[in-house]
C-alpha cells in the first residue's frame, strides 16, 4: 500500500459480507472504508453530500451486482454503474462479485468498470486490487477456472482441452463453483434465519421468510448433490441426507431426526448464534422503549460500533475460556469478574488504551479515568445482568436453556432464539457500562461531544437532562422496578428488533433475592402483596355498592323522576283543556 489514504465506498446487499469486509480492510493500514450500504439509492446519495464538501474524497467504489444471482438484479448493476461513470466519470469502479459469467464480465467491462475480483479472493490480492484500481489501473481476475461457467461454450472448450487422464481441472472448477455457492446461500440463510427469530414478527412475513429459507436449504442440497462426486463427499464427509426441506408432512419427520441428531460443535454452535447477532446489529438502534439507555447519548455509528466490539471480545472471552479449561460449576463463582474483564477490555479498546484529552491544563488519560469507576458500574449495572451463567454454559459447555420455566435443547431453533436475546441484552448492558463512567466524568468536554454524541444531546442543558434521567431511572429502578421483578420472578431484558432496541421480560426464579430484600423495597413487595391480597374484594366490594347506586339511580329516584314529570304533564294538559272549555264558552251568544 502506498503512504497516500485510500477511502472506499462498499456496496453490497449481503449485510453479514458488507461488515465483515468493512472491519477487514480496515485493518489494512492507509486504507478506510468511510462507508458501506446497502442500496445504489444511499450510495449515489452519499456520494452526492461528499461532493459537495470534497470531490476527491472517495477513492474507489467496490461494489456488487445486487444479490449477484438475479438475472435483474444484475442488468439494474450494469444499469447503476453506467449512471455512476456518467456523474463520476474519474471515480473508479471494482467489482468484488458472485458473478462468474464471462458475458456478464464482458458487459460490466464495456460500461466502465474499472476491475474485477471474485468474491473468496484472499484478502492481499484484494487489496493488491484495490490499489491497482484506486491508482488509475485495471486489475481483472485471471483465473479462467473461476470466471467460466459449466454451461459456457469457453467451459466446455477447457474441458475438452483437459487430457482424459488429468481430471484435477474440472474438479477445481466444480469444487470452487460449489464452495462460492455454498457460502452465498450460507450467508443468505443466516440473514433469514435471523429475522425469523425477531420477535412480534407479523405472520405473513414469518410465513414468507420461512419459504425463503425452504428454498434456500433446498438450494444447498441440490448443490452437494449435484456439483459434489460420491467420492468427494466421503473425503470432505458431506452427509448424503443433507437438510432438504420438502413438504409440511416432513417436517415432524425432520424434526425428529434434528432431536436425535449430535449436537454441534461449540465453535459452529456460537458461530451461528453470532451471525445472527451481527445481523440484527445492522437494525436501527433507536431506543423505542421508555426507559433512558446509557448509549441513547451515541450516535448511531459509534452505537454500532461499541456493540460490535463487545461481541468480538466476548468472543475472544470465550476461547480462552475453553482453553483454560474451566468446570461449568466455576462459571457462576467468576460471572461477576468475566463481566468486568469484557467491561475493561470494551472500554480500552473502545478508546483507545494510550488516548488522552486535555482538559484546562491537565492532559487526561482517558481508559485510566473511566476504569476508576469500576466499582459503580459493577454495582449498578454489570451483577445485575441477568441470565449470563446460562449463556456461557450454553455457548461453552452446551447446555441446554432453562428460560420461561422451558427447557430447550441445545440445537433447537428456541434454545438459539433465548441465546440470542440474552447475547444482545448482556452487549446492551455492557455498552451501558462503556458509557456511564463517561457521563459521570467528561460528558460535557467539547472533544467527547464531537466525537461520540447524537447531534439531538450535544448541547450542555440536554446533556443535564439526560443525566437526570438516568438518575431517575436508577432511583426507580432500585427501589420500585427491581423488587417489582424480583417479587414477580422475572428479568426485564433489552433486545434488538427492526424497528430499535425495546425490552421484553422472561421468566426466572428469583427466590434467593427475594429473601434478601430490605428497607425500601421489601416495603414495595409489601405493597404489591397487599395490594393483590386486597383486591379482589375491594373489586367485589366497588361492584356492589356501583350496582346498588345504579339500582337506586334507575329503580327508585328515576322512576320518582318519571311520576313527577308524567303528572306535571298530565297538569299542564288539563289546565290547558279547561282554559280552551272557558274560552268556547265565553265566545257563545248570550
Amino acid at each position: 500500500m502506498s503512504d497516500r489514504p485510500l477511502k472506499l465506498l462498499l456496496i453490497d446487499q449481503d449485510p453479514i459480507f458488507r461488515l465483515g469486509l468493512r472491519v477487514a480492510l480496515e485493518a489494512i493500514p492507509n486504507l478506510e472504508a468511510i462507508a458501506a450500504v446497502e442500496t445504489d439509492t444511499a450510495a449515489l446519495q452519499i456520494l452526492a453530500e461528499i461532493a459537495k464538501e470534497d470531490p476527491n474524497q472517495v477513492n474507489l467504489v467496490v461494489l456488487e451486482f445486487g444479490n449477484g444471482r438475479s438475472t435483474t438484479s444484475q442488468q439494474l448493476g450494469l444499469q447503476f454503474c453506467r449512471q455512476l461513470r456518467a456523474l463520476y466519470p474519474n471515480l473508479p469502479i471494482l467489482l468484488l462479485s458472485s458473478v462468474q459469467q464471462q458475458g456478464l464480465l464482458l458487459a460490466a467491462k464495456s460500461v466502465g468498470i474499472n476491475g474485477y475480483c471474485p468474491k473468496g479472493t484472499p484478502l492481499p490480492e484484494l487489496v493488491a486490487a484495490i490499489q491497482e484500481v484506486a491508482d488509475g489501473g485495471s486489475y481483472w481476475f485471471q483465473d479462467t477456472e473461476a470466471i467460466i461457467t459449466p454451461n459456457s461454450r469457453d467451459a466446455r472448450d477447457a474441458i475438452n482441452r483437459v487430457s482424459p487422464h488429468s481430471p484435477l481441472p474440472f474438479s477445481r472448477l466444480r469444487n470452487n463453483l460449489r464452495l462460492s455457492g455454498i457460502a452465498h446461500i450460507d450467508a443468505t440463510l443466516a440473514a433469514v434465519t435471523a429475522q425469523l427469530q425477531v420477535p412480534g414478527l407479523p405472520v405473513l412475513d414469518r410465513a414468507i421468510l420461512a419459504g425463503q429459507r425452504r428454498e434456500l436449504l433446498a438450494a444447498r442440497w441440490l448443490l452437494n448433490r449435484l456439483l459434489v462426486s460420491s467420492q468427494e463427499r466421503q473425503e470432505e464427509n458431506i452427509p448424503v441426507t443433507d437438510e432438504l426441506p420438502l413438504t409440511p408432512p416432513l417436517i415432524s419427520t425432520i424434526q425428529q431426526r434434528q432431536t436425535v441428531s449430535p449436537l454441534l460443535s461449540p465453535g459452529a454452535l456460537q458461530s451461528a448464534l453470532f451471525a445472527s447477532c451481527v445481523t440484527k446489529l445492522q437494525f436501527p438502534l433507536q431506543n423505542v422503549t421508555d426507559i433512558p439507555l446509557e448509549i441513547d447519548i451515541f450516535r448511531e455509528d459509534k452505537k454500532r460500533e461499541l456493540l460490535y466490539l463487545i461481541l468480538q471480545k466476548f468472543a475472544n472471552q470465550l476461547d480462552e475460556l475453553r482453553t483454560s479449561q474451566i468446570e461449568i460449576d466455576q462459571l457462576c463463582e467468576v460471572k461477576n469478574t468475566l463481566l468486568r474483564d469484557l467491561w475493561q477490555a470494551a472500554i480500552t479498546d473502545f478508546f483507545g488504551k494510550f488516548s488522552r484529552i486535555q482538559i484546562g491544563n491537565q492532559n487526561i488519560e482517558i481508559v485510566n479515568l473511566l476504569l476508576q469507576n469500576t466499582e459503580v458500574v459493577q454495582r449498578d449495572i454489570l451483577n445485575k445482568i441477568p441470565l449470563i451463567c446460562e449463556l456461557y454454559s450454553y455457548l461453552i459447555f452446551q447446555i441446554e436453556l432453562n428460560i420461561d420455566n422451558i427447557s430447550y435443547s441445545v440445537v433447537s431453533v428456541e434454545a438459539k432464539s433465548q441465546a440470542l436475546m440474552i447475547l444482545e441484552n448482556l452487549l446492551i448492558q455492557v455498552a451501558n457500562g462503556v458509557v456511564q463512567p463517561l457521563l459521570n466524568s467528561l460528558a460535557d468536554v467539547e472533544a467527547i461531544k464531537q466525537n461520540f454524541y447524537g447531534r439531538q444531546l450535544i448541547s450542555t442543558r440536554e446533556i443535564e437532562r439526560f443525566r437526570n434521567d438516568l438518575s431517575w431511572k436508577y432511583r426507580l429502578k432500585n427501589y420500585i422496578n427491581e423488587p417489582k421483578s424480583v417479587f414477580e420472578s422475572r428479568y426485564e431484558i433489552f433486545v434488538i428488533v427492526p424497528r430499535g432496541i425495546a425490552n421484553t421480560s422472561v421468566y426466572a426464579p428469583r427466590n434467593q433475592e427475594l429473601e434478601k430484600l430490605s428497607n425500601i423495597p421489601l416495603v414495595v413487595t409489601l405493597l404489591l402483596e397487599f395490594s393483590d391480597a386486597i383486591a379482589p374484594r375491594l373489586k367485589s366490594l366497588v361492584a356492589f355498592v356501583g350496582r346498588g347506586i345504579v339500582f337506586i339511580l334507575t329503580q327508585i329516584i328515576g322512576r320518582g323522576l318519571g311520576l313527577i314529570g308524567r303528572g306535571i304533564l298530565q297538569g299542564i294538559g288539563s289546565v290547558s283543556l279547561v282554559e280552551k272549555n272557558l274560552r268556547r264558552n265565553s265566545d257563545r251568544p248570550k
